[in-house]
C-alpha cells in the first residue's frame, strides 16, 4: 500500500507541469495534469468515430500516462521543432523511476502503456496520439490562437505537425479541423 501512495503523491506533480496554453477564457496556463485529464475525455467523446476494434479502456489509460515523465522533464510545446531524441530519452529516465516506485507487477505494465503511446504503432496508440495532437489545436481555436501567436507557431507548422498523426488515427476529426484551421488562417490566429 505504501508504494502505491508513495507513487500517486509523486504524480501529483504533474499538476505543477505548467504547459503553453492557457485554460479557454482564462488567463491561467493549463497544467499537464489538466491535459491528460481532458485527453481521456476527448478519446471516450471521439469513440464513435475511432477504428472499428480499438480498445477504449486501453486508450484512455495510455493517455492518463503518456505525460508522466514531464514530472522531471517539464513540458515541450508540441509545436518545437528539433531536440525530439533527446527529450524522448530524458522522459523515457522519468518514467522508469517514477513507475519504478511501484512494485514491478503494477509499474511494469504502466511503463508499458507510456511506451505503446510513445511508439505509436499499434491502433490504440495511433488513436491515442491523435487525440493528444488535437487537444492543443482545439484550444487554441477556442483562444484564437493565443499560444500559435505568443510563440510564433505558422500555420504551416502546424498543420505539418498535427495533420498526419490525427488524420491516421481518427480521419473524421482531422477532417473536422482541417477545415477549423484553414478558417483560423483567414483569421489570422497563426503567429508566423
Amino acid at each position: 500500500m505504501q508504494a502505491i501512495v508513495d507513487f500517486i503523491l509523486e504524480v501529483d506533480r504533474l499538476k505543477a507541469v505548467t504547459r503553453k496554453i492557457r485554460l479557454r477564457d482564462s488567463d491561467r496556463y493549463e497544467n499537464s495534469a489538466e491535459h491528460s485529464w481532458q485527453l481521456a475525455l476527448l478519446a471516450s467523446s471521439l469513440a464513435p468515430h475511432a477504428p472499428a476494434g480499438i480498445d477504449m479502456d486501453r486508450v484512455i489509460r495510455m493517455l492518463l500516462v503518456h505525460d508522466i515523465g514531464e514530472i522531471d522533464t517539464g513540458d515541450t510545446m508540441a509545436f518545437v521543432e528539433g531536440g525530439w531524441e533527446e527529450r524522448k530519452a530524458a522522459e523515457l529516465a522519468a518514467v522508469r523511476r517514477i513507475f519504478g516506485l511501484l512494485p514491478a507487477s503494477e509499474g511494469g505494465p504502466l511503463l508499458a502503456l507510456w511506451q505503446e503511446f510513445d511508439d505509436a504503432q499499434t491502433p490504440e496508440a495511433i488513436f491515442a496520439n491523435a487525440v493528444d495532437r488535437a487537444m492543443p489545436v482545439l484550444l487554441n481555436l477556442a483562444n484564437q490562437g493565443q499560444s500559435w501567436r505568443e510563440n510564433g507557431i505558422s500555420h504551416e507548422r502546424v498543420v505539418r505537425r498535427v495533420g498526419p498523426p490525427i488524420e491516421a488515427g481518427c480521419p473524421a476529426l482531422w477532417r473536422y479541423l482541417e477545415v477549423r484551421l484553414a478558417e483560423a488562417r483567414e483569421r489570422e490566429f497563426f503567429g508566423a
